[in-house]
């Protein structure tokens, strides 16, 4: 595997696949709240299992580091659950700015800055992936480090500590393409689909079916312990490890709050726990 860096994007290669584009600078609106993502993200064969801005979600964008409830801010994008009201458009997107990078063979190491709306410094976050093949496809290993710099305590939570039910979301987001939808998620215990909402467990897959030619790919996502799921198939395929999903996480001040997560993607229907028993995970 390769990586070629263009100045605002790393992309990954290999055998003359295109694998994924980590976008380190981004190019969106404020409203979005910029930050880093990954996208397109395609399997050893080519298929593409990400899907960037679509339209009911334009914040989405393809793998992203995203928390929608930090403080009074919002690192997600779009407008913020507010409760008793719902979703507001309020002026506190955020934005994760980058500040450098460095690679080392398929090991990237990056430092970010998180600015409030006014632009004011709340978190200075160590951002460590490493790319790496993996028997029957490759693995995305992300991991961060980020320190409370703005002299306050600062809860983490998510639409559901706001106060809407079974609305964890916060980290590590995939969004799926389209002919996703309806497709079957899987975990130690069993398969199922929308059910699954906020299970706890180590690991989640997804398996969903491309259009055209109709083949099959499927991600495993990997926590570094077991966490609550935010997971649908319908009306739209996503997953992410949500660790704030039913509790704020306050970080006091000069805390730093240190997380590690893997994807692994695949081409067909290859048992997840193979896929998971490949990936260690190491520390920002």
């Amino acid at each position: 595997m390769e990586l070629t860096d263009d100045g605002a994007a790393l992309t990954a290669s290999h055998d003359g696949v295109s694998l994924c584009r980590y976008v380190y600078r981004p190019p969106e609106p404020a409203v979005e709240s910029p930050r880093p993502y990954f996208h397109p993200v395609r399997t050893l064969t080519g298929d593409l299992v990400s899907i960037y801005r679509p339209h009911d979600h334009v914040w989405h964008k393809g793998i992203a580091w995203s928390l929608p409830h930090v403080g009074s801010q919002n690192f997600w994008g779009g407008p913020t659950f507010v409760r008793d009201k719902g979703y507001v458009q309020l002026d506190n997107n955020g934005e994760q700015a980058h500040r450098s990078l460095t690679v080392s063979g398929t090991v990237v190491r990056q430092e970010l800055d998180w600015l409030a709306a006014d632009g004011s410094l709340w978190f200075q976050e160590r951002r460590g992936l490493r790319l790496s093949l993996v028997d029957g496809g490759w693995s995305l290993e992300f991991s961060t480090a980020m320190t409370n710099v703005s002299g306050a305590m600062i809860p983490i939570g998510s639409p559901t500590t706001a106060g809407r039910p079974n609305a964890g979301y916060g980290g590590l987001m995939w969004r799926g393409p389209r002919s996703f939808t309806d497709g079957e998620v899987l975990l130690p215990t069993g398969t199922g689909g929308d059910e699954l909402m906020g299970c706890r467990s180590p690991w989640l897959a997804y398996r969903g079916r491309h259009d055209g030619h109709g083949r099959t790919s499927t991600l495993a996502f990997v926590a570094e312990r077991p966490v609550m799921w935010f997971v649908r198939a319908t009306p739209f395929a996503c997953v992410c490890p949500a660790p704030f999903f039913a509790a704020e996480v306050p970080v006091e001040p000069e805390e730093t709050l240190r997380l590690s997560y893997a994807v692994v993607i695949a081409d067909g229907s290859p048992q997840p726990e193979k896929l998971v028993s490949q990936v260690t995970l190491s520390p920002a």
